[in-house]
């Protein structure tokens, strides 16, 4: 019998426990279930849910009677101070998440999966990557469609010379920056080969009155951002209707459709015209539960994860980039970014 983990949730609001309800009666909850932490753990066999903590009482009760989790907590220092877990969820409000993972890595916790965005500031993210470093702390991070088939389709058509010269990376989506385009830089990353960024550049629709020194205490949009990767690769952030991503190479171009329902691929002909044919097959299966059935391997055999703590770094830094350009009059942004103490987190979270 394989060897039982112990898991620990901190957050049984949207996505640590409840976001489940908001899809499964929709055509394409196949996309997306098991969706919440609480519901992923549970689809795991080798991972035991063994509490959940929630500033809200109420909330942990609810996660507990739903789950069949044993122990609740109102303080998550306590709860992984007793429960001594091997994989701790952060899946609270985005402005707790460095303090929380710092705490978790420092105490013993051999994996954690962090809801997006990061944090708020590099300052945070750097403190995060050296407490997980230093402790040898496997990490992944919730941006769920980096552990999804249909995206690692693409990224392997790439990988296997099908598109030619891969030139550019291009992401169709919708969102505020930290709340959910976070999404979209991970995706840009992830597509384009997880390399490391040149440069950034951004436009954000706000004035700049809402910048105050290093801070802005809203969420904004961003309706054009650009990256310049290491490894040669451009990548376009556009602001439009639905979640869709496209790879581009000089023989074939790759897109997903309609967040994640099939993929649309063209190949050069002899007479140089793009034209459709019959993309790779692929299974629909849970990013939720990939991750965790990920972490929790890396954690067995001292492996590597595909979302680690060095990548989501990065792909916060892309998104504190494109606002730090905006806030420098749409200047090139160079990386690492300068401005560790830029601070975007509404007052809310």
């Amino acid at each position: 019998m394989a060897e039982k983990f112990k898991a620990c949730l901190i957050g049984c609001g949207r996505m640590g426990a409840t976001i489940d309800d908001e899809v499964k009666d929709r055509p394409d909850a196949h996309l997306f279930l098991p969706y919440s932490h609480a519901a992923g753990y549970k689809a795991v066999e080798d991972v035991e849910l063994v509490a959940a903590c929630d500033v809200l009482p109420e909330k942990v009760r609810a996660a507990q009677e739903r789950y069949g989790i044993p122990r609740g907590y109102t303080d998550y220092r306590e709860m992984i101070l007793k429960e001594k877990p091997d994989i701790v969820s952060v899946a609270t409000r985005p402005k707790s998440h460095a303090e929380i993972v710092i705490f978790a890595a420092e105490h013993g916790v051999k994996g954690i999966f962090c809801e997006k965005p990061l944090c708020c500031s590099m300052e945070e993210a750097d403190r995060m990557l050296e407490a997980c470093r230093k402790h040898g702390v496997k990490f992944n991070y919730g941006t769920l469609r980096r552990y999804v088939p249909l995206y690692r389709t693409m990224r392997r058509l790439a990988e296997e010379g099908e598109l030619g010269e891969v030139r550019c990376v291009i992401a169709h989506c919708p969102g505020s920056a930290q709340w959910g385009l976070t999404h979209a830089s991970d995706m840009l990353l992830f597509l384009a080969g997880d390399p490391e960024v040149d440069f950034v550049q951004g436009y954000l629709p706000i004035p700049p009155e809402e910048f105050k020194g290093d801070r802005l205490e809203i969420d904004p949009p961003i309706p054009m951002g650009f990256v310049r990767f290491k490894n040669g690769v451009l990548g376009y952030l556009t602001q439009s209707p639905g979640w869709e991503f496209e790879l581009v190479g000089t023989e074939g171009k790759v897109r997903s459709l309609n967040n994640g329902l099939g993929l649309q691929l063209r190949k050069r002909d002899e007479h140089g015209r793009f034209v459709e044919v019959k993309p790779p097959e692929f299974p629909y299966e849970s990013g939720t539960v990939n991750a965790i059935r990920e972490l929790v391997e890396a954690i067995r055999t001292d492996g590597e994860t595909s979302g680690d703590i060095a990548l989501a770094h990065r792909s916060q830094e892309m998104i504190l980039g494109f606002i730090e350009s905006h806030r420098l009059g749409g200047a090139r942004v160079e990386m690492p970014l300068k401005n560790r103490s830029l601070y975007v987190c509404r007052p809310d979270w």
